[in-house]
């Protein structure tokens, strides 16, 4: 399976950037990940609502540019479905069985994704009701992701 994150900003944190090659290391194992950056828009102080859809349009054409053609698009939406790691991890298993070998998720900026990312889901998926900052939520999403192969493979780390 080919996994590809699609997520905007730079993760500037070093504790973040070695949880997320820890986690990216150990996947591999399981299935090729890619993780693409795409450049985040400066948001004004104090940002109409307008000018906020016009940067989460902007991001949301490069978010769409990475994404690939044949891919399962899972975007982390805050009022999408809610879902246990065991349930995810069979979704998973059951995308691989139907033959969906590459599986996008996206992870939006500080204000969200646009329509035309969320169109483009074929699942949107919620961690919760709380919010996590985004390039903290990249790491947490690459703990599911390895957790998921854990579940799948009947391997010991999940509890």
């Amino acid at each position: 399976m080919q996994i590809q994150i699609i997520a905007v900003g730079k993760i500037k944190e070093r504790y973040l950037r070695q949880g997320i090659s820890e986690f990216s290391k150990r996947i591999c194992k399981y299935a090729k990940i890619e993780i693409i950056e795409v450049p985040d828009e400066k948001a004004p102080a104090g940002a109409s609502e307008k000018e906020e859809e016009i940067i989460k349009e902007t991001e949301g054409e490069k978010i769409l540019a990475k994404i690939k053609k044949d891919s399962f698009v899972i975007v982390l939406d805050l009022h999408g479905k809610q879902l246990t790691s065991e349930e995810m991890a069979a979704r998973m298993e059951k995308l691989a069985l139907e033959g969906k070998s590459s599986v996008s998720f996206v992870i939006g900026g500080s204000l969200g994704l646009s329509k035309e990312v969320l169109k483009e889901a074929d699942l949107r998926l919620s961690f919760g009701k709380m919010t996590f900052p985004h390039q903290l939520m990249r790491l947490i999403l690459l703990e599911q992701i390895f957790r998921w192969f854990k579940i799948m493979r009947g391997e010991t780390y999940h509890k």
